[in-house]
């Protein structure tokens, strides 16, 4: 497998043969990526996969570790010791402690930290409190917010002190939900998202998702699918519509498909929030979304950026595509070249249709596949 990388875009080329290996599951798909930290990480595991990756990272992590807001937050918890505490990221729990080890308060944090009820939302949360020292008490299974709010008031919290390491920003529902049940909550906040330094490769992806040019994008923090909303502006809705019918909309757990979730975008999520089950959740998913058919006697599969024609990967330009697609959505029937140009990008002109085509036939390699019916158009002989 070879890459290169050319305006945020990797571009995975896979060997026919590979196609049988299990590392091409997502042989002619193209994903977005919206996260900033480990956003390699993901990137190396969809490639692995065959998948094309277009790098966009929606947000970025600004540490406050000087910021009075976290300060007054610390010294709020060693006045009034917390008896319950919710560490939310293992990255927020890391940076909480090192800001207090630059105040020289580290050593009054961890004996208040470790006299509380510790609650660790996730592995990694749990891996942050336990290198440090720390004993968690209970994680959610879900690692939902909702769970730890049910869990917490089922235990009875009233009259106590809840300090709540927050994930970026304030989460005020959960706040109140928290006051509701009777207890005092400090918000803890450890880091803030800002927007990315260059955000011409948002900009881009928002294109690319309403242009239906990526399969699936992925998102790993719930204030991204804010993020992107942004960046779309008046295109917002022209953005969910894509993702709630064409594009794959792929979050890690399910604090990061709520917001999605309330505009009513169907989202997939594993079962358990790790990068490498939000890929095989992908492999599971993005297949069954490919189209299928018999023509002229050749099995032909429509899947992203590519075809596969007798089991062969046949990457095409988004041009040849587009009229393959719409061959494809109804087969055997006849497509005039001025139904083929509504799907092509605005601009082109009925020449640009027949280039699409010629273009489509060399690059499927069975030039019968695609059919001129004279005076008429094109159609699939299915």
């Amino acid at each position: 497998m070879t890459t290169d990388r050319t305006g945020g875009t990797r571009r995975t080329v896979i060997p026919a043969w590979a196609l049988t290996e299990p590392t091409a599951s997502l042989s002619g798909y193209t994903v977005g990526v919206t996260s900033d930290r480990r956003h390699d990480e993901l990137a190396a595991l969809l490639e692995n996969r065959g998948a094309r990756v277009v790098l966009a990272p929606a947000l970025r992590i600004v540490p406050i570790a000087d910021d009075a807001g976290l300060r007054t937050a610390t010294r709020a918890c060693l006045a009034t010791p917390p008896d319950i505490v919710l560490v939310h990221t293992g990255i927020g729990m890391r940076r909480w402690l090192e800001a207090a080890d630059g105040w020289g308060l580290a050593e009054p944090l961890h004996a208040a930290l470790s006299r509380a009820y510790l609650v660790a939302r996730g592995p990694r949360a749990r891996a942050a409190v336990r290198s440090a020292g720390l004993r968690d008490r209970w994680s959610p299974e879900g690692e939902s917010y909702e769970e730890v709010v049910g869990h917490l008031a089922a235990r009875g919290i009233a009259g106590l002190t809840v300090a709540m390491q927050l994930h970026g920003d304030s989460q005020p529902e959960y706040t109140e939900a928290l006051e509701a049940a009777g207890a005092r909550v400090i918000e803890v906040p450890v880091y803030r998202w800002a927007p990315p330094i260059d955000p011409a490769p948002l900009h881009r992806l928002v294109d690319l998702i309403t242009g239906r040019l990526v399969d699936a994008v992925t998102f790993t923090a719930a204030p991204a699918v804010g993020a992107v909303l942004r960046a779309a502006g008046s295109g917002t809705e022209q953005v969910l519509e894509a993702l709630r019918r064409d594009v794959l909309a792929a979050c890690v757990g399910p604090v990061t498909a709520a917001p999605l979730r309330r505009h009513e975008v169907p989202v997939v999520s594993p079962a358990r929030a790790r990068l490498s089950a939000l890929v095989r959740t992908i492999v599971d998913e993005l297949p069954k979304r490919a189209l299928s058919i018999e023509v002229a006697g050749h099995a032909l599969t429509l899947r992203g950026h590519a075809a596969i024609v007798d089991g062969e990967l046949k990457p095409l330009a988004p041009a040849p595509m587009a009229v393959l697609r719409a061959l494809a959505a109804t087969p055997g029937r006849v497509l005039s070249r001025a139904a083929l140009l509504r799907t092509l990008p605005r601009g082109a002109d009925e020449h640009a249709v027949e280039m699409a085509v010629a273009r489509l036939r060399a690059g499927l390699g069975t030039p019968r596949v695609i059919q001129t019916v004279v005076k008429r158009g094109y159609r699939l002989p299915a």
